[in-house]
C-alpha cells in the first residue's frame, strides 16, 4: 500500500492560474511536482478546489464549505497517511465578515473533523500539517479582482500565521508557514501563487513530509 497523502485546499491546491484563470498543468502545480520529488512509496492526492473556505457556506457560491466535504473525502481515499490543509485565503473575503480570529476558529473546527473521522487514517493515527497559505498583497486593491474579495483581506491574510500556528500546537498538528518559503505572488491578482511559487512550496514539502511520515 502506498502512503496516501491528501491535499486539501482551494485554488492554490487547484492549481489556478491568474494570467489566464485556467489551471497549471500536471508538470507545474505543487501537488503533482510533491508527487515526482517524493517518488513511488506515495500517492499525492489533489483535493483543490477554487473558492474552498475552512468552515463559512459561500452566499454566492455553492459547496465551497470545507468542513462539510472533508468526512467523505478523507473516507474515498482512505488509508490516509498525511492530511494537508491550506486554507484561509477566502475566508478573508469581505461577505464572510471574519477577523483573523474567527478564521482560525474556522480552521480548529476543520481540524477537529478530519481528525474525528473514523476508519480512514492509516494505524488509526490522525496525521495533519497546516500550512499557512502565501499571504494576499494589499496591492490586490488596484486590481479586478477586488470587487469580490473585498477589502481588508491581506490585512486579516497577513495575521493567519499566528493564529494557524496557535491552531497546530493546541490540535496537536505538523505546521508550516508559506510565507517562509514562497517568494512571490502572481502581479495579476497579488493572490494566486506563480509557477516559481508552485516550485518552491513542493521542494520545501518534499524535505519535510518524509520526517513526518517516517520520523
Amino acid at each position: 500500500m502506498l502512503k496516501h497523502i491528501v491535499c486539501f485546499g482551494d485554488s492554490n491546491t487547484h492549481g489556478f492560474r491568474a494570467e489566464d484563470q485556467k489551471r497549471f498543468d500536471e508538470n507545474t502545480r505543487w501537488t503533482r511536482l510533491l508527487a515526482k520529488a517524493l517518488g513511488d512509496e506515495y500517492l499525492v492526492i489533489e483535493e483543490g478546489l477554487n473558492g474552498r473556505t475552512t468552515s463559512f457556506e459561500d452566499p454566492v457560491r455553492e459547496g465551497m464549505c470545507g468542513l462539510n466535504y472533508i468526512h467523505p473525502c478523507l473516507k474515498s481515499h482512505a488509508p490516509v497517511k498525511l492530511l494537508i490543509i491550506m486554507l484561509g485565503t477566502n475566508d478573508t473575503k469581505e461577505r464572510f465578515g471574519c477577523s483573523a480570529a474567527c478564521i482560525g476558529m474556522g480552521l480548529k473546527r476543520l481540524v477537529a473533523k478530519a481528525q474525528a473521522t473514523e476508519d480512514c487514517w492509516a494505524k488509526n493515527t490522525p496525521n495533519i500539517l497546516i500550512i499557512t497559505p502565501k499571504s494576499i498583497d494589499k496591492r490586490y486593491e488596484t486590481k479586478p479582482v477586488l470587487q469580490t474579495m473585498g477589502r481588508e483581506c491581506s490585512e486579516k491574510a497577513g495575521m493567519l500565521s499566528e493564529e494557524f500556528k496557535k491552531v497546530a500546537e493546541m490540535m496537536n498538528c505538523h505546521y508550516l508557514d508559506a510565507n517562509e518559503i514562497v517568494s512571490e505572488i502572481s502581479p495579476v491578482d497579488y493572490i494566486h501563487l506563480t509557477e516559481k511559487g508552485h516550485q518552491e512550496l513542493a521542494l520545501a514539502l518534499a524535505k519535510l513530509i518524509p520526517t513526518i511520515i517516517n520520523g
